[in-house]
């Protein structure tokens, strides 16, 4: 391959959050960390090299994007998500979960509903709860290793709460499901039938692996794209989250307005210089590198996968169709979250997401990003390992 996703890179002492905050997040400072969902892979030599060239202008005065910023995420979205958006539609904000609580105030008000489905990422509680809107969650349905939505439970919760609004995750984070078009279909259907608006947090869309296809929910009817906010950003795909860069796309002008009105009264506006950069160079020059590393990634989850059928059978692996995430079932191990927790931080010496931060029916599960050179998760699973069989 041209690029070297074996390559061991040293993170320390780098203020990544990653590799240096272990103690201020009360973590014993030896950990192997792969928790937070950034890749130990360096960005395109396209991004680096476009980013060493702004740096050596030497000014990084306030910036804004031009057309050729937009024709380069317009000609992404189009060739890999066959997603053709309008340059009207598109909202410029610094992250996604910054524009996804921007969103929830601007389309709803204090006190009113807002449905997830749990487990997932996290952060959509938190902004539901701290911008003072109500909670629902519709749990999704777990058995035989596969994840599904319960649309019943979905709707019956939407028409007893009066829900407003619906946060999509697609990819799905924690659980790696990639939402067929039937079942976004029936999503969407039920929100149209409530009128609830939805947003549609779709930043690992770029995460597919083969057998699978990233339907866009706003792409698949009109009528879906008029109730929508899509969610994208090049952080996840080619590790730029510390570079604060997203991009909104709402068909709707006055869901637009009001997301754009929201975030002006934040205080926001140009995003970060060498954010803007960065993503139009690596949606004009990473596609190479995104399908080398995908190769990788698939290579990286079979190791997974047999290592744990051959060494690790009590711990069963979710089957990710998409995203860097593998989320595994620790049922079998027949422990309490605290001692699973143990084992995992003091005897493995790790540092994984525990399942409960991602809500209800987490409980039995631990995220693992295995963004990583394939040595760094062979050690990972070897301590896992010795961990569970006392060595």
């Amino acid at each position: 391959m041209p690029f070297h996703f074996d390559e061991i890179i040293d993170r320390q002492n780098t203020n990544s959050l990653k590799y240096d905050f272990a103690s201020e997040r009360g973590m014993p400072e030896d950990l192997l960390p792969l928790w937070v969902a950034d890749m130990d892979f360096r960005t395109p030599p396209a991004v680096i090299n476009a980013l060493v060239d702004a740096a050596q202008h030497g000014i990084f005065g306030y910036s804004e994007a031009k057309d050729d910023y937009f024709h380069a995420v317009q000609n992404w979205l189009a060739n890999r998500l066959g997603w053709q958006v309008e340059k009207d539609w598109l909202i410029k904000a610094p992250g996604v979960v910054f524009a996804i609580a921007n969103s929830v105030r601007a389309l709803t008000e204090p006190g009113d509903a807002v449905i997830i489905q749990q487990p997932v990422y996290y952060p959509f509680e938190s902004v539901v709860r701290d911008n003072g809107r109500r909670l629902v969650v519709n749990e999704l349905l777990y058995a035989d290793g596969q994840y599904r939505i319960d649309f019943a439970d979905f709707e019956a919760k939407i028409v007893a709460n009066r829900v407003k609004l619906f946060i999509l995750c697609n990819p799905h984070n924690p659980v790696g499901r990639v939402w067929t078009r039937a079942e976004l279909e029936q999503l969407g259907e039920i929100c149209l039938r409530h009128q609830v608006r939805v947003i549609a947090d779709e930043i690992h869309a770029d995460f597919i692996y083969p057998g699978y296809r990233h339907e866009v929910f706003a792409n698949l009817r009109p009528e879906f794209a008029a109730i929508t906010v899509t969610c994208t950003a090049p952080s996840k795909t080619f590790n730029l989250a510390g570079l604060q860069v997203s991009n909104l796309f709402a068909a709707n002008r006055e869901i637009k307005h009001a997301i754009v009105h929201e975030i002006h009264r934040s205080g926001y506006s140009q995003l970060n210089t060498l954010g803007l950069v960065a993503c139009q160079a690596a949606y004009e020059h990473g596609a190479e590198w995104l399908d080398e590393l995908i190769a990788y990634l698939q290579g990286n989850l079979s190791f997974i996968r047999d290592f744990l059928q051959e060494h690790l059978p009590e711990i069963r692996l979710v089957e990710p169709q998409g995203t860097y995430l593998a989320w595994l079932d620790c049922s079998g191990l027949d422990l309490p979250e605290d001692e699973r927790q143990d084992l995992i931080v003091h005897r493995a010496k790790l540092w994984l997401d525990k399942g409960s931060m991602f809500g209800a029916g987490g409980e039995h599960f631990e995220r693992i990003n295995y963004a990583c050179p394939r040595k760094v998760l062979q050690q990972a699973l070897e301590r896992l390992e010795q961990a569970v069989r006392g060595k």
